[in-house]
Parts: C-alpha cells; sequence; structure tokens
C-alpha cells in the first residue's frame, strides 16, 4: 500500500496537550505550531471533541493512539477502529500515530504498551493489521517504537529491522521515539544510533522527546520527567544523520506549569533550527 504523504505536520517542535494546559491554550493563543493529543481521550464526543475541535481551528494536531494495539494476535478491535476513524474525519489530523506494541491476548485487554516479541510470524500479523487500519483510515499511519523492559533470546531481528520490514510491506511511517532509544539502551545496551541507521530515513515523519526515570536499577518511560542530557544529545545527532523533522515534546505524569513546559519546547526548536541550517562550505 502507497501513501502520496505520511504526514503534513509543519517542519517544527511541536508540543503534548494534556488537561491541565487547555483552558490557558483556549485563553490566550501560544506560540505553539502544532500540538499532539491522545486519540483514545476523544472517542466518547460531548466536551472534549469539542475543545479539541476548537483547538483544531487554530493549530495543526497529530493524533497520537495507545490503545489499538497493532501487534496483538488477530484482527483489530472493531469497536475501537470504528472510533479511530470517525475521530479522525472529524479532526483531519495532520499526522496519526500508533505504537508497536501489543495489548490484547485471549479476550484480556492490558492497558499497556508491551513491546511486540520479534518472533516467527509476528510479521504477518502487523501487516494485515497495519493494512486493516490503513485501509479504513484511508491514510498512512506513523508507527512508534516503544521502550522495553525484557529481551526475548529467540528475538532474531531488532526492533528498527522490524519497523523497516512493516515500512517496506505496508507504505507506514515511523515515528521515532527518542526517549524509548535511550531507555532501552539503558537498560539493554542497545546501540541507539547503529539502531536509528537501520531505519528507512524517508519513512520517518515524526519524532518524540521526552522524559524517563529510574526505579530499583531499572529505567522506566515515565513520561514525568525534564528530557534528559542523553536524550537532548541523541535527537542533536539524530537530526543531523537524518534532517530535521516534526519534533513532539511529551509530558504525561508530573505536569509543570505551561510556562516551564514552554522552555524545554524552546530547547526542541533551537535543535531543529540548528539542524535546518545549511552546512558551511569550506575551501
Amino acid at each position: 500500500m502507497n501513501h502520496p504523504a505520511l504526514t503534513t505536520l509543519p517542519l517544527a517542535a511541536g508540543l503534548g496537550l494534556r488537561s491541565p494546559h487547555i483552558q490557558t491554550v483556549l485563553a490566550q493563543p501560544q506560540a505553539v505550531a502544532w500540538w499532539e493529543v491522545h486519540s483514545e481521550n476523544h472517542f466518547g464526543g460531548g466536551a472534549p471533541l469539542a475543545v479539541l475541535a476548537q483547538i483544531r481551528r487554530d493549530y495543526p494536531v497529530s493524533l497520537h493512539g495507545v490503545g489499538l494495539g497493532l501487534g496483538s494476535l488477530g484482527p483489530l478491535d472493531a469497536r475501537h477502529l470504528e472510533q479511530l476513524a470517525t475521530l479522525v474525519a472529524a479532526i483531519e489530523p495532520a499526522a496519526v500515530s500508533e505504537h508497536l506494541a501489543w495489548n490484547r491476548y485471549n479476550g484480556q485487554c492490558f492497558n499497556d504498551l508491551l513491546p511486540v516479541p520479534r518472533l516467527a510470524g509476528v510479521l504477518d500479523n502487523l501487516c494485515a493489521n497495519i493494512d486493516q487500519l490503513q485501509q479504513r483510515l484511508k491514510r498512512a499511519v506513523l508507527l512508534e517504537n516503544v521502550s522495553s523492559y525484557v529481551v526475548f533470546a529467540e528475538e532474531t531481528i531488532t526492533e528498527a529491522e522490524l519497523l523497516a520490514e512493516l515500512v517496506q510491506r505496508t507504505g507506514c511511517g515511523i515515528l521515532l521515539d527518542i526517549n524509548n532509544m535511550v531507555v532501552n539502551a539503558l537498560n539493554h545496551g542497545i546501540d541507539p544510533l547503529a539502531e536509528i541507521a537501520r531505519l528507512p530515513t524517508h519513512a520517518i515523519g515524526e519524532i518524540h522527546i521526552a522524559g524517563h526515570e529510574m526505579f530499583d536499577g531499572v529505567v522506566i518511560d515515565t513520561h514525568g520527567a525534564s528530557v534528559s542530557d542523553q536524550v537532548w544529545q541523541l535527537l542533536a545527532q539524530t537530526l543531523a544523520q537524518i534532517g530535521p523533522r516534526p519534533v513532539l515534546l511529551e509530558r504525561d505524569t508530573h505536569i509543570p506549569p505551561l510556562t516551564e513546559l514552554l522552555l524545554e519546547y524552546a530547547t526542541a526548536s533551537q535543535h531543529l533550527a540548528r539542524a535546518s541550517q545549511p552546512a558551511e562550505v569550506t575551501a
């Protein structure tokens, strides 16, 4: 399945819009190029959807799904898919993204982003689910790499290699989460730059940055802290390697005042500005 454009996001930094900041954003225009929201928070219609439609009139919006479970065995949850399709039709977002994760098994749903074990058979199942999603939405989606806390000895390919295969077979794009790369590097010792080099550069339509925390010797992707120096460094290296892309700052717990978050947003914008500057020509 081929798609003419993965996203129409501006080549600028964006910010995750969370409930403590919504009234501030509605009351006063913010110097933010675009916002990202979690799709599922607007499935019920009513006031949340009305507010999102109001935001959409003034800014580009990216819809980021956290509950579809593309890696779950079998077809997608029909009700979830229809709710997402209805939301996409109403909002006309600049990007739609989901996670490379599973969350359903044997009739039970888990409220988590569980990494897909990279074992025989998962590729065909993932491709079937991505095809089903993209055909229903009539557009390409971006798939996000996830953080993980265990590895399986039977895995034969890396997450980046799996994403590259999915891009080739389904025409989907990639949402590259830099923080998740750093979390996996700290927990498992992966080389994040080598992983990023395995991705098809043309398919990376969006980048995420966020903060992580350590508990009992394990680094957890909490989105509850400021962006670490390691994430900023990897962002700079990635932008230098692949060129400028829309960069989103996420914060989901311990959410600070918007003014404080905008300081980190400004740092992301500075990284993008540096990546957009033409290289110096030397004699």
